[in-house]
């Protein structure tokens, strides 16, 4: 079993490398890893960073609508000398050009696309670490993990405005590993009654357009 899974570990980043990318889709290198928005409905705008807690990837994305993306992760450590078991520390820059506001934001991670990860196939968002997952946002004072059966991260009793940047910070693990998987992000309508700081955009809007006259 482990020769099995020192043999994985080395080939999968060899065949994620010789991946295709499709015409007109971005896809950015860092850590180890490529990230591609080749699934459509945001744009991947910059990546920096080797992954590691200390330098995280930071990667930063546009939202062009109001609905669910999925971005592609690709193991590139035959480009690195990268363990590739390594966790991934990841740092989203999530920059809303939905023209609505958004009142949560839920990250999930998928082995199998349009399959949530599950307890079986070791993706996670460093679930066994030997220290509490390093999640937060500064858009979001709450997030609730939702671990088994998927794993999943509601980001929640907030806000994003239009033309607003939000900064999530996660921490990727998979000790199998897989050569390529899935981060689905799906960000939600700020309703009407529900309050973030400073009340809701809808409210905040109004309020503006009546000081001015509008």
């Amino acid at each position: 079993m482990r020769a099995t899974r020192f043999a994985v570990a080395i080939v999968a980043p060899l065949l994620s490398a010789f991946c295709i990318v499709p015409a007109g889709a971005v896809e950015l290198f860092a850590g180890g890893f490529s990230f591609s928005d080749e699934l459509g409905g945001f744009r991947l705008t910059k990546a920096s960073g080797s992954g590691t807690a200390s330098d995280p990837v930071v990667l930063a994305e546009e939202f062009l609508e109001l609905a669910p993306v999925t971005l592609v992760i690709r193991r590139q450590a035959a480009l690195t000398d990268r363990d590739p078991l390594a966790s991934l520390s990841l740092v989203k820059l999530v920059t809303n050009r939905s023209g609505q506001a958004w009142g949560g934001f839920v990250v999930e991670l998928q082995e199998k696309l349009g399959h949530p990860s599950d307890y079986w196939d070791g993706l996670s968002f460093d679930q066994f670490g030997p220290r509490p997952a390093d999640v937060s946002s500064d858009s979001f004072k709450k997030n609730n993990r939702e671990f088994e059966p998927y794993d999943r991260i509601r980001f929640e009793d907030g806000h994003v405005d239009p033309e607003r940047t939000a900064r999530f910070t996660l921490t990727i693990t998979d000790p199998t590993p897989t050569p390529t998987f899935y981060l689905l992000q799906d960000p939600q309508l700020l309703s009407a009654g529900l309050r973030g700081a400073g009340g809701t955009w809808a409210e905040r809007t109004s309020a503006e357009a009546l000081f001015h006259g509008g």
